[in-house]
């Protein structure tokens, strides 16, 4: 069993189970009863999505430094008690069941969906 860490809008692989839409806003332009059936997410998870002001600062971060510093901002969002606790969650779910995890952007390493692959991976989480 594992997380999978997807684009969403992109095809479903076999087996990646439900996913969970880890963005501040809703795809534009998409009717809410076609998200599942177009590939987005079965269900809408903005809770471990930036905050909006942090989703302004990874759209402009231009360099290393930059992105490093969006990167530490972003984890200490997730580090509330809150977000921290759904972290867990996903976690132990990696060990007993398939679910999938997505943002929109097409390149992960430039993307919210790496800092949760590690933070999920700290957790001890079956990461694909």
């Amino acid at each position: 069993m594992s997380i999978f860490i997807v684009q969403l809008g992109t095809p479903r692989r076999d087996g990646e189970g439900p996913r969970l839409g880890t963005v501040r806003r809703p795809p534009r332009g998409v009717a809410k009863a076609d998200f599942a059936r177009l590939d987005y997410y079965d269900v809408w998870f903005p809770n471990l999505s930036p905050s909006a002001e942090l989703v302004q600062e990874a759209l402009h971060a231009e360099d290393e430094r930059a992105w490093a510093g969006f990167v530490r901002k972003f984890r200490h969002e997730m580090s509330a008690p809150d977000r921290s606790r759904e972290l867990d969650v996903l976690a132990t779910l990696s060990h007993h069941t398939n679910l999938s995890l997505g943002c929109y952007c097409k390149e992960e390493s430039r993307c919210h969906r790496s800092v949760l692959r590690a933070l999920l991976e700290e957790r001890d989480a079956q990461v694909v």
